[in-house]
């Protein structure tokens, strides 16, 4: 008995020294900010690639290891969020690059359910933008600690402390400068690192593609070579440092300051120092709360959490990849858990590690790592796996869509195709599939939260599912879920349909958005719910 003891004391030891190991988090910006770019020089720093933009678009250029789908690379955008894991510092990290564009918003906000913290990227010209604002709230409404990047210091930007300004008034976040530019575009010369008292001078390679080397110079010796471009940053710093800007982890860690960094990360420059605050910053993996608010402590039993699922990842396989975060415990290949939602066990013999479009055999993982299950068509996002004790953690909202639209196949031959494309982009939230109980997919509406979104579902379904599809369009305004007894008063009246989402609930389409307002002010008695309000 007594080695059987120590034998898990041993085991829990190790578990939680491997989970203290672990940084699992996301980067997140408006359109544009540099998010992508940034990502590959994480990658490119820590050695998991030698030059960045590894994947090859199809006319020959460069794109992003993190966006492996075919439309990302040609038009440029991320449309899905990626896992990759790497090392830096003797530390795991968990990075999850995720769509900018505001028409993903949902793919985001799973991803954000995996993470324990953000990296926000903020173009220096632009500063705060629409899209940079609805993920800040987001990452407040997880109680995410969030680290900003003043991103492309090396073309002409506005005025720091105006940013700063901008970050406190708008996102209500208190910024605290570890880093400090000094000029900016032609005249950018680098950035003094306000923590440790030294000045980083700004060097250029050829397009950042590999890594920029890091000059450390002293105050004085930078004042020598700075001009007024010096001395307006150390005036900068006088004030901050009259304010009491300073990084602060407590305040960071409950969500109310965030650390900023300044650099470019096209050149790969103040990079490095955004890897080291992620090691530095950001909290290991901690206790995840299931439905009842209890905290599932690290070294318990292994349970899993799945926030996203992609298929056709490897296009010669044509698969299913469902993306789940370990929460809790070792996981080790080929063991047996079970999905909470069905109480049906779930093999775990088909795993991998995934790094961009790549994967490879993962045999063993930690709270904070990210395992992609081969073809496991039994999962769906927000299930909860687990081992030993029973648990259940929330699941995962839908946004409330916006637009509406009709689809029918073009070739009444490939409907066979058409209805397994349909299944498939509608398990991964690509868009929402609305049914006509009585129709089925003779009939349907897809609903999405942006026009892009059906871009991508038309694309996709040609493109891996061989079946070109025609998009009808739709005369539907508004959405509201009701139950079976509003559901029959409802019919009766013109320009409303009742339909069946995938999840099983009841909706009602309308086609005038005042005729809505005025069936909630005359007939209050109806069931007429906001899908996910706090979202939308």
């Amino acid at each position: 008995m007594g080695v059987a003891v120590a034998w898990c004391v041993v085991k829990s030891a190790d578990l939680l020294a491997e989970a203290a190991r672990r940084r699992t988090f996301a980067i997140i910006s408006h359109p544009d900010a540099g998010k992508t770019t940034l990502t590959e020089k994480f990658l490119l720093n820590a050695g998991a690639v030698v030059t960045a933009g590894s994947v090859k678009a199809k006319a020959g250029g460069r794109s992003a290891t993190s966006d492996w789908m075919e439309l990302e690379q040609t038009r440029g955008i991320s449309i899905t969020s990626a896992a990759m894991q790497f090392e830096y510092r003797d530390h795991m990290f968990n990075l999850l690059d995720t769509p900018g564009h505001k028409d993903f918003s949902e793919d985001t906000y799973r991803v954000l359910a995996a993470v324990d913290a953000v990296v926000m990227v903020l173009d220096a010209a632009k500063g705060i933008e629409p899209q940079t604002l609805k993920l800040f709230e987001v990452c407040r409404t997880r109680n995410l600690p969030v680290i900003t990047f003043l991103n492309k210091f090396d073309r002409p930007s506005r005025d720091p402390l105006e940013l700063l300004d901008e970050i406190e008034t708008q996102i209500r976040l208190r910024p605290t400068p570890a880093t400090w530019p000094v000029g900016d575009g032609e005249d950018f010369l680098g950035v003094i690192d306000r923590r440790r008292n030294v000045f980083s001078r700004f060097t250029r390679t050829a397009r950042g593609a590999t890594m920029a080397p890091e000059e450390l110079m002293s105050f004085e010796q930078a004042a020598a070579i700075g001009g007024s471009a010096w001395k307006r940053a150390m005036d900068g710093c006088d004030l901050l440092e009259a304010v009491g800007a300073d990084v602060d982890l407590e305040s960071f860690l409950a969500g109310s300051s965030t650390p900023v960094y300044a650099g470019s990360a096209l050149t790969d420059f103040g990079v490095k120092h955004l890897l080291d605050a992620v090691v530095e910053l950001v909290p290991p993996p901690p206790p995840r709360p299931d439905r009842d608010g209890v905290g599932r402590p690290v070294d318990a039993g292994t349970s899993a959490f799945v926030f996203k699922v992609q298929a056709n990842m490897d296009k010669s396989h044509r698969d299913r990849l469902a993306f789940a975060r370990i929460c809790s415990g070792h996981f080790e290949r080929g063991m047996t858990m079970t999905i909470a939602r069905t109480g049906r066990p779930f093999a775990t013999k088909y795993a991998s590690t995934v790094f961009g479009a790549e994967r490879s055999t993962v045999e063993e993982a930690f709270p904070g790592d990210v395992v992609g299950f081969v073809n496991a068509t039994d999962l769906r996002i927000g299930d909860t796996l687990y081992d030993g004790d029973p648990v259940t953690f929330p699941g995962l909202p839908s946004f409330a869509p916006e637009l509406f639209t009709g689809a029918r196949p073009l070739d009444t031959g490939r409907s066979k195709q058409f209805r397994r494309g349909l299944e498939v982009l509608e398990e991964e939230g690509v868009v929402q599939v609305l049914r006509d109980p009585d129709m089925g997919d003779s009939s349907l509406v897809l609903a999405a939260v942006g026009q892009l979104q059906f871009e991508v579902f038309a694309h996709r379904l040609e493109a891996e599912f061989n079946a070109p599809v025609e998009l009808t369009g739709s005369p539907y305004q508004a959405i509201r879920a009701t139950d079976a007894a509003s559901a029959e008063r409802l019919k009766t009246i013109g320009g409303i349909r009742i339909l069946r989402r995938g999840d099983g609930a009841t909706v009602a389409l309308f086609e005038n958005k005042y005729r809505l307002q005025r069936l909630l002010a005359d007939e209050p008695e109806l069931t007429l719910t906001p899908l996910n309000a706090e979202f939308s």
